[in-house]
């Protein structure tokens, strides 16, 4: 005996269908909407109208057109750029371990990959004759995306031992450990060698000034393959959320995609990284965010991650230039204001 579905339900089913697509809606108007205000607001206010036309149809002649597009649209791109990347990587760690608290900047990969482009900086007089700064601003995407996936291994790797395995409390607790350890590390160097100290404090604060088209340039083939990679993945991630012996069951190769889980996140996480130093705490809003609106399934999870994490960044970045005018802070104070609060709040209603 078949019972028909009732209208309510069937309106149900179509709601939960389309909510991804009403999500990835919602989030591209307002990334969009925080762009153009990001783009109008500095010394000189422009209006909104004008930011689009200078984006549509570019005036040369135009005062307006030439600050926008020389001046305003390089920092935009990379607040798009690494909050994209900093909210894809989270949603890879977060579901690769199953923490709720899994975040670069508290899982080491922000720390080993600074650690990383310091250690080159420092290192490099000692190499020769002392490389090029034209070839360290290339190689450093891969020299941050190389400390970031070394020291969130060892992480992972230190939280595996004992007999109770990989749990989430002991990795988050190895992923602080470890970051200050690297820390440690790092500021001993800086310590040590105060021309690179001059060179990179500012970016260590994490920061979206000083930057050039070159490194945007540079950080993006990285980038790039570490998302690919990741959406390679989804489906995989999928399964591992079900725990390992669910996930082999079902033909997967529980530590091959942890692997190559951890080397996209690397990836990403040095892009963002060499381009805007270590901002902590954008990832770990943005999962659980995309999460609560209805989105479960990863081959949506980590795209709307990805778009919820650029919203996230570039509106940071507009508070840090706005909040304090015509003084900036740095964008990573902003990040770590908001995004502390959030991380005592989940780790609050954690059971160890």
């Amino acid at each position: 005996m078949s019972i028909a579905a009732t209208p309510s339900a069937v309106a149900g089913v179509r709601l939960r269908a389309a909510r991804p697509l009403l999500v990835a809606c919602g989030l591209g108007l307002l990334v969009a909407g925080l762009s153009v205000s990001h783009l109008g607001f500095g010394a000189r206010a422009i209006p909104a109208s004008t930011v689009v036309r200078a984006l549509l149809a570019f005036d040369a002649d135009s005062f307006d057109h030439n600050v926008i597009v020389e001046l305003r649209l390089l920092r935009l791109l990379a607040a798009l750029a690494v909050g994209a990347g900093l909210g894809l990587t989270s949603a890879l760690i977060q579901s690769v371990t199953r923490n709720p608290l899994g975040e670069p900047h508290v899982l080491g990969l922000n720390a080993g990959a600074a650690l990383a482009v310091v250690s080159t900086l420092t290192l490099s007089p000692l190499v020769g004759e002392g490389l090029p700064t034209s070839a360290l601003a290339a190689a450093r995407p891969l020299v941050a995306g190389l400390g970031a996936t070394l020291l969130c291994a060892l992480v992972l790797a230190a939280a595996s031992l004992g007999r109770t395995g990989l749990t989430p409390l002991k990795v988050t607790l190895c992923g602080v450990a470890f970051s200050a350890f690297a820390a440690a590390l790092t500021s001993a160097q800086l310590l040590l060698d105060d021309q690179t100290l001059a060179t990179v404090r500012l970016w260590l604060a994490g920061d979206l000034s000083g930057l050039s088209y070159g490194g945007l340039w540079a950080a993006l083939p990285p980038a790039a393959v570490g998302l690919g990679l990741a959406l390679v993945l989804a489906r995989r991630l999928d399964a591992l959320a079900m725990g390992d012996q669910v996930a082999a069951g079902l033909g997967i190769d529980v530590a091959r995609t942890r692997l190559a889980s951890l080397v996209s996140a690397g990836l990403l996480c040095g892009a963002a990284v060499s381009l805007a130093g270590p901002i902590g705490f954008v990832g770990l809003v943005v999962p659980h965010a995309v999460k609560a609106l209805g989105v479960r399934d990863m081959r949506l999870v980590l795209p709307l991650s990805a778009l919820a994490g650029a919203a996230l960044l570039v509106a940071a970045d507009l508070a840090a230039r706005s909040l304090f005018a015509p003084r900036e802070l740095a964008t990573g104070i902003v990040t770590a204001l908001v995004g502390v609060p959030v991380f005592i709040a989940l780790a609050s209603r954690r059971r160890p």
